[in-house]
């Protein structure tokens, strides 16, 4: 279906596309993405559609932690909306995405000034938008330490949210984000809340937004427990394009192990943590890892640097015997290597083919 049909509109194919992308398949959101901008931009629509295109696309980085692409996209999404006038959804959609990848970015400065200049605080828009305006606000005062105003904004969210029937963690991880609010004085609740989130995470299924919530219930909880939630955290994460979410995960298990005295494995998780994030562009993060090895008394090594689209051999060879459903240690046993390398090959492959193991066949083109 055409981006441009005069009788549905666009939401077709967009609502197509998103679906994918919260369902661990960011690269086919891509490519639909893409299509759109061209069908577009040779209608000559450069209004609030092409607005919204470009947002969602910058969105769909976002979730892939490509974050300086991300906030490209976003941008350039932004300043077309503002051109069409104030208010409109394509603008909302825009300063909420923007913010969110400024946060994961670790510049918590300059989304506090898209929020100001934009009002974020002053009045929520009506109309359906994600990232959800009022649970991303939460976020921010989240971010800047404001966490009683950050629990209400939530907590308010995600009851307008529940009352709409919105319960899936992928489409909205305010209960994340409430949960990392309450953890500073209402542990017992950010473990209940926390522990809410990821039912409602396996019950979707998609292995980012599982990982993701098993991280944030390791915050909730005593280190040697948040140990073994952090690597069931990564196993879930590496099965996922997520890259962001995984790095974020690798750093808190390395530091979670360093803390129970396991410095070769906590290294080794910190090492890979740092190099991701740094690769997402999460430089806050990056420095977070760099901060523990040091403290470990390991010389964090210089990073790597790799282009994100091209698969290595091994990681071709991974890639392709999970495509024809082999499982990770018969990959292992194919490639004469262990079951941890095999898995962090298929991570790798992953995050740059944007697809999780049920795309594989087509991202390869098998």
């Amino acid at each position: 279906m055409s981006w441009t049909d005069q009788d549905f509109g666009f939401e077709v194919p967009a609502v197509v596309a998103v679906t994918l992308m919260y369902c661990d398949q960011p690269g086919r959101a891509e490519e639909l993405f893409n299509t759109g901008i061209v069908e577009f931009e040779a209608k000559g629509w450069r209004g609030a559609h092409l607005s919204f295109v470009y947002t969602l696309l910058g969105y769909v980085r976002y979730r892939r932690g490509r974050l300086a692409e991300a906030e490209d996209f976003v941008r350039n999404g932004l300043q077309i909306a503002d051109r069409v006038g104030h208010g409109i959804p394509a603008q909302w959609y825009a300063i909420g995405t923007l913010i969110e990848t400024l946060l994961a970015r670790g510049n918590t400065a300059e989304a506090e000034r898209v929020a100001k200049t934009y009002k974020l605080a002053e009045g929520l828009p009506k109309a359906v938008v994600y990232p959800d305006p009022q649970a991303v606000w939460g976020k921010l005062l989240l971010a800047q330490g404001r966490i009683d105003e950050a629990e209400q904004q939530l907590g308010a969210a995600g009851k307008r949210l529940d009352l709409r029937g919105t319960r899936n963690p992928s489409w909205s991880p305010w209960q994340l984000d409430l949960a990392l609010a309450q953890v500073t004085h209402e542990p017992d609740q950010a473990r209940a809340t926390a522990t809410e989130a990821l039912a409602r995470a396996r019950a979707f299924g998609a292995a980012s937004v599982i990982g993701q919530s098993l991280r944030v219930l390791a915050t909730t909880v005593d280190a040697s427990r948040a140990a073994v939630l952090l690597q069931e955290a990564v196993g879930h994460l590496e099965q996922s394009p997520a890259a962001g979410e995984l790095a974020h995960a690798l750093v808190d298990h390395g530091t979670a192990l360093h803390t129970l005295g396991d410095p070769h494995q906590a290294a080794q998780q910190l090492y890979r943590g740092m190099e991701t994030a740094a690769a997402c562009g999460a430089d806050a993060l990056a420095a977070r890892a760099r901060s523990q090895l040091a403290s470990a008394g390991l010389r964090p090594r210089r990073l790597h640097t790799f282009e994100q689209d091209t698969l290595t051999i091994a990681e071709h060879a991974a890639a392709r015997h999970a495509a024809l459903g082999l499982d990770n240690a018969a990959i292992a046993r194919e490639l004469g290597t262990d079951p941890r390398t095999a898995s962090e090959l298929l991570s790798a492959s992953f995050t740059k083919l944007g697809t999780d193991r049920l795309g594989l066949r087509r991202a390869l083109g098998i």
